[in-house]
């Protein structure tokens, strides 16, 4: 439903648009002209890709929770692109559409942006009481997949039972727990934990709700397919059963680097406007080097010098965990983190092939020295190249302690068993949305 939401939204967007374009053409203009022929036709396509990128970004139609949310969104969207075209025209001095088509599409999607959102939600929350999930596991992974389930899942569902294994098992009076578990709640699907896999008993239980309609899942496949991760307790054992993108697939790997140059490229523009814009900046509130330089460990697990803006006070940018609200961060330099402007001269990184597109997050040298004594296979990571962004970041809220790089870990690792173009699109999609929506790094 909420894929479904999506589509009707762009399609949506685009009908109205190009209709108001039409009925204008026809009727409305004073000498009527051929539509589809004119470069009116061109913009209005433009004007369809500018509105579909600013709902995307502020979240429609998935991330509005209620029909307030929704509205605003709504509107802010619309005005968003109606603007960027009106300066669009402004600056190239001509007409590029009527405004009978700007300001009328811009009033017109308002509600069906709404009605999208509320498709949306309304799939959303169906889904929610359709995946009724009963999971057998000790309490620790019952009580890591009730919090992962509360955050952002791939899928939505609810956790309604949780059985130890040994309280799943068939009785000597010939009780079978796990049934008797799972029919009362109507549960949809059924995860089992690697322990509760080994036993006889409960495989038996599985299959009969199987036949009966109960989805039956192990507890990695259920992180994979609903949550996008991989589970805590599987990462040393599954660390060895996929292949990798990058090194296992030669065509995969020249596409994604040949994707990499034509982002770095045009960047460079963009960094030399940039830096022109940030020495302003810092000779106002930011005193000090324009640039900050820092190791990282890259592909193979070899050092590399990564670039950014400076944000912080000389001298204070390394050796303990940033936070969101560092104190040793300039208020410029607070500017620049939240516009994602400091993050711009990695497009050097990126070129030279240090960094790629999408991929892990590089780490200090030291911490990843800290985290691969503690961490399991933490390594593997090291394998591809790491990225300006990936799917731990856009998935997990921004880590600040060991904790979290474990947390990250699970996603890196799904990152790296699904690695594939489609995968790297819908990261840099999410990335967008998140950069737009002025949201975590």
């Amino acid at each position: 439903m909420r894929r479904s939401a999506r589509l009707l939204l762009y399609l949506g967007t685009a009908a109205i648009v190009l209709g108001l374009g039409k009925l204008h053409a026809a009727e409305v203009a004073t000498r009527p002209y051929d539509y589809t022929g004119s470069f009116r036709f061109a913009w209005s396509v433009a004007y369809v890709t500018f509105l579909c990128g600013a709902a995307y970004g502020l979240g429609l139609p998935d991330l509005a929770r209620n029909w307030r949310t929704a509205l605003g969104t709504s509107a802010a969207a619309s005005g968003s692109a109606a603007v960027l075209v009106s300066l669009a025209q402004l600056v190239l001095g001509s007409a590029l559409l009527p405004r009978f088509v700007v300001f009328g599409s811009a009033v017109l999607v308002v509600p069906w942006y709404v009605a999208c959102a509320a498709l949306s939600s309304g799939g959303r929350l169906r889904q929610e009481g359709r995946d009724r999930v009963v999971l057998v596991a000790n309490p620790e992974e019952a009580t890591a997949l009730q919090a992962d389930l509360g955050r952002s899942p791939e899928q939505p569902a609810r956790l309604v039972a949780a059985l130890v294994p040994g309280n799943a098992t068939v009785t000597p009076a010939g009780r079978r727990p796990l049934v008797e578990a799972v029919v009362p709640v109507n549960a949809t699907v059924l995860v089992l934990s690697r322990e509760a896999q080994s036993d006889e008993s409960i495989v038996h239980q599985a299959a009969e709700l199987h036949e009966g309609g109960v989805r039956v899942r192990t507890l990695s496949l259920f992180y994979e397919e609903w949550l996008g991760k991989l589970p805590l307790s599987e990462l040393e054992r599954m660390a060895l059963m996929f292949d990798i993108g990058e090194l296992h697939r030669a065509r995969y790997g020249r596409m994604k680097r040949t994707a990499d140059v034509a982002v770095a490229v045009p960047g460079l523009a963009v960094l030399l406007a940039a830096t022109a814009l940030v020495v302003v900046g810092n000779v106002l509130g930011n005193r000090g080097p324009l640039l900050f330089e820092q190791r990282r460990v890259g592909r193979f697990g070899r050092p590399f010098t990564i670039y950014k803006f400076r944000t912080m006070r000389p001298g204070d940018g390394s050796g303990t965990w940033t936070s969101p609200d560092d104190p040793r961060i300039t208020p410029f330099g607070g500017v620049l983190r939240r516009l994602h402007v400091d993050e711009i001269p990695q497009v050097i990184n990126l070129l030279r092939g240090d960094l790629s597109l999408v991929g892990p997050r590089p780490e200090q040298v030291h911490y990843v020295e800290e985290l691969s004594e503690k961490i399991p296979f933490y390594g593997l990571r090291h394998l591809v190249r790491p990225g300006l962004t990936g799917w731990a970041q856009v998935k997990y809220d921004y880590g600040a302690s060991h904790l979290d790089a474990m947390e990250k870990l699970q996603y890196e690792f799904y990152y790296l068993r699904h690695q594939d173009l489609a995968l790297d699109a819908r990261i840099v999609g999410r990335t967008i949305r998140s950069v737009i929506g002025l949201g975590g790094r």
